[in-house]
């Protein structure tokens, strides 16, 4: 086929002709896998339109020409959708779109809605998915294109597959396959034979599964469909894995991997590295399973395949906790859950159902339309029947015939006018209702990421929050304490810890460089190596800590081969409390604490270093020593507080001020102080936004 299209295109003696040609090689190396040069010869047809447009002057010629251009977009983003480059993808179908609009190609409109609700779905918005693919169908019930009507029937019930509305899904695949059977279209019977296998999968059905796997199988092996034998493998091993036959199971996911990668169809690579690794975890492949697992985690993300991130997580989770590695396992369960509610949520399902309402009973309402219309164009018929006999009996009887003629003409002619008018206003209502829906897409689109993004700060915080030692473990050694700690934004760069070991009480309040989304990052691995510090690694002196604390986190922000060295770290004070005699232990880098003693404050200065990269002046933290008495008021302070802009001129609050109102509520409840200092703050920063975060504990013996 090819070739002979290749020996067509050097001798086709017009432009029009060249064009058809150079559509279906595109289309031909695309169905094989051969992706550049589906493009070239896509970008060949855009070439050749523009020269047809500037040089002929035949109006069909330049209309078909238009048509070929808008066809050869949707080929350039089906091959950027096969590499899983979604966002190129939808570029080119809106091109696809805008073209088809302008010149009233509504095949073209059709595939274009009908491929951008391929991409929304493989990203998991389902509700902008299946309006676009209505959008498309109906299209096609207009223009009678029944192929059409089939794949938008398929798209549909896949939308519905992934909300777990099984029912509908296998109602929309079987009107699928209905139709491809009329038409006798067997690649598309194959699809839809492996579509209704999936459903029945989810639905349990194994057998049923099968047999609809391998009549898919079949059809494909005979029509050499390489994409097609990937979804078909994948869906036997799926049927096998579930009855126990993991090494029928394996050797169908490896052979759909294979094809996938000499595709180079980096999504459906992510979906069977996934299957793979989960098949391996259950197969006690531990380390195999993990490999396979990372790759489809790495090319999932690439792809923007949050499905299959979804699916690997949960995998990655069971792997963690049967290894014992629990954190890690708890880790990823989050990340599962939150891809999952993320895909699969009850106000997308609402909304799915709402649009799947909305189309049925604006089809119902044409229905009615066009009977009535119907009804009124018969009614017309008569009375117009009824008129030329009138007609004929005035004419015979008055013979008034030049009369009624030119009264008849001027009616005629004023049908025209309002005729031509009525299409006018018809065309620029479709216009502005077509950029009406763009500009409802875009809005949505911008909408949902930022719900993403809050959703994820808000789940940041939940998890920082979860670190942060509860107030009742403080309150269990430390019944007089309080602690004040206001984030400058929803997730902060300070942090508060404490440990518990015998007659010994462990805390640390710590400024990590920066504040919001990075600095909770480094307040994270800030909590987590001080529990592996004190927890595993058993350490128990105050420098000691510090110099192990210091030689991690610069591990982590200074990994091998960095290209930039990091110097990111924290200030911070670690005191080490012995309760049966009172003895302080600490170690301080960057910032000083005080202690509250019979009115009088005592400063305790730090080593002048943080904990992180610290060029040639780094050198090993100190350790001293203090003995507390009888109701001593120990006050860990982060710098926020003191550099707080605000007051009558607009100036920073300074450490002054914060040590003459420690002192002067020293004789107060702790809560109460805590009060006095959140009061202070409020109202020296006044309507000016928090410049950093705010930490103070106060803990007295």
């Amino acid at each position: 086929m090819i070739d002979s299209l290749q020996q067509l295109i050097k001798t086709d003696k017009t432009d029009t002709t060249k064009l058809k040609h150079f559509a279906q090689l595109s289309r031909e190396y695309y169905s094989i896998g051969e992706y550049d040069s589906a493009i070239f010869f896509a970008n060949n047809i855009i070439k050749l339109k523009a020269e047809i447009v500037e040089q002929s002057t035949d109006a069909k010629i330049k209309l078909s020409a238009q048509k070929s251009e808008a066809d050869a977009y949707i080929n350039i983003g089906l091959v950027s959708a096969s590499k899983g480059d979604y966002s190129e993808a939808l570029k080119n179908y809106f091109n696809s779109l805008k073209i088809s609009e302008a010149i009233g190609y509504k095949k073209g409109k059709a595939g274009s809605h009908l491929n951008i609700g391929n991409i929304y779905s493989d990203k998991g918005i389902y509700p902008e998915a299946l309006k676009n693919d209505l959008i498309a169908l109906k299209i096609y019930e207009e223009i009678g294109d029944k192929k059409g009507k089939a794949s938008s029937y398929s798209n549909i019930g896949i939308i519905y597959k992934e909300q777990r509305n099984y029912a509908e899904a296998l109602k929309n695949h079987f009107a699928s396959l209905k139709i491809k059977e009329e038409i006798g279209n067997k690649r598309g019977i194959a699809t839809s034979y492996n579509n209704i296998a999936i459903v029945y999968y989810h639905l349990n059905n194994y057998d049923e599964a099968l047999k609809y796997s391998f009549e898919s199988l079949k059809i494909n092996e005979a029509l050499g469909n390489v994409e097609g034998l990937a979804s078909s493998y994948t869906a036997i091993a799926n049927a096998y894995a579930s009855q126990g036959n993991y090494s029928e199971a394996l050797k169908n996911y490896y052979a759909a991997l294979d094809i996938n990668k000499t595709l180079k169809n980096k999504t459906r690579m992510a979906i069977s590295y996934s299957n793979i690794g989960t098949l391996c975890m259950l197969l006690k492949k531990n380390d195999e399973a993990e490999e396979y697992l990372n790759k489809a985690i790495e090319l999932s993300k690439i792809a923007g395949n949050n499905d299959c991130l979804r699916n690997t997580y949960f995998s990655f989770s069971k792997l963690d906790s049967a290894r014992g590695n629990f954190k890690e396992a708890f880790k990823n369960q989050k990340l599962y859950i939150l891809y999952k509610d993320s895909l699969d949520n009850e106000e997308s399902r609402k909304k799915t159902v709402q649009t799947q309402m909305t189309f049925d009973f604006e089809k119902q309402q044409a229905v009615a339309e066009a009977e009535h219309k119907k009804e009124l164009e018969n009614q017309e018929a008569l009375a117009e029947e009824k008129s030329r006999k009138q007609t004929i009996i005035i004419i015979f009887v008055l013979g008034g015939l030049a009369i009624v003629l030119v009264f008849t003409a001027l009616i005629l002619r004023s049908l025209q006018i309002t005729k031509k008018q009525k299409k006018i206003i018809e065309d620029q209502k479709e216009k502005v209702e077509i950029q009406n829906t763009e500009i409802t897409i875009q809005k949505q689109l911008v909408e949902e990421k930022n719900h993403e993004i809050s959703s994820s700060i808000s789940y940041a915080k939940r998890i920082q929050r979860s670190f942060l030692t509860a107030t009742s473990v403080i309150q269990r050694h430390f019944p007089e304490h309080f602690v004040l700690y206001k984030p400058r934004d929803v997730v902060s760069g300070d942090f508060y810890w404490m440990h518990q070991r015998g007659d010994y009480s462990y805390f640390c309040v710590a400024d990590c460089t920066g504040h919001g989304i990075p600095g909770a990052f480094m307040s994270l691995i800030g909590m987590g190596v001080l529990n592996e510090i004190v927890y595993s690694k058993k350490i128990v002196d105050t420098n000691d800590i510090l110099n192990e604390l210091r030689r991690i986190v610069i591990m982590a922000v200074n990994p091998e081969d960095a290209v930039e060295e990091g110097k990111d770290g924290m200030d911070l004070i670690y005191l080490r409390f012995h309760a049966p005699t009172k003895q302080l232990q600490y170690s301080a880098a960057n910032n000083s604490f005080y202690i509250c003693r019979k009115g009088e404050l005592l400063e305790f200065k730090p080593d002048k270093m943080p904990v992180g990269s610290f060029g040639e002046y780094e050198k090993p933290f100190t350790q001293r020593t203090v003995q507390l008495e009888d109701n001593d008021i120990i006050y860990a302070i982060t710098d926020g507080y003191a550099d707080q802009f605000g007051g009558p001129k607009g100036k920073k609050f300074k450490y002054k001020q914060l040590e003459d109102i420690l002192v002067a509520n020293s004789n107060k409840p702790m809560q109460e102080q805590s009060e006095v200092l959140n009061k202070r703050f409020t109202d020296w920063q006044g309507t000016l936004e928090q410049v950093d975060d705010v930490t103070i504990i106060g803990i007295k013996i």
